[in-house]
């Protein structure tokens, strides 16, 4: 499946427990076809004391989530909209389907 959300773009989840967050790709797993969200799918996990974190506790930290449960954000109005790609000047870009805004 060709992954068509990429870190760094502003995407809004469309099902699940947090459906309509907002926020940003940190990360894409391609095998897994799994994205981490900021802000979203957040778990608390609980980690013994080491050298990096010598006080340990519980730490709250993003967990992935699946990519057919996120919706790109167009940049021009704001709204989910899907992902097309077309070549101009000899190179392939993606477009929002609703606007044809180069992302």
């Amino acid at each position: 499946m060709k992954l068509k959300i990429k870190t760094g773009d502003t995407v809004k989840v469309i099902a699940g427990d947090h459906k309509g967050t907002e926020g940003k790709v940190l990360q894409v797993d391609r095998e897994k076809n799994k994205a981490i969200v900021e802000g979203v799918n957040t778990v608390s996990k609980h980690e013994k004391p080491s050298a990096k974190n010598p006080q340990g506790g519980i730490v709250k930290k993003e967990a992935p989530i699946h990519i057919s449960n996120l919706s790109l954000l167009d940049p021009k109005s704001g709204e989910t909209t899907r992902i097309g790609y077309e070549v101009r000047d000899g190179k392939k870009v993606r477009l929002a389907k609703k606007s044809n805004e180069v992302i």
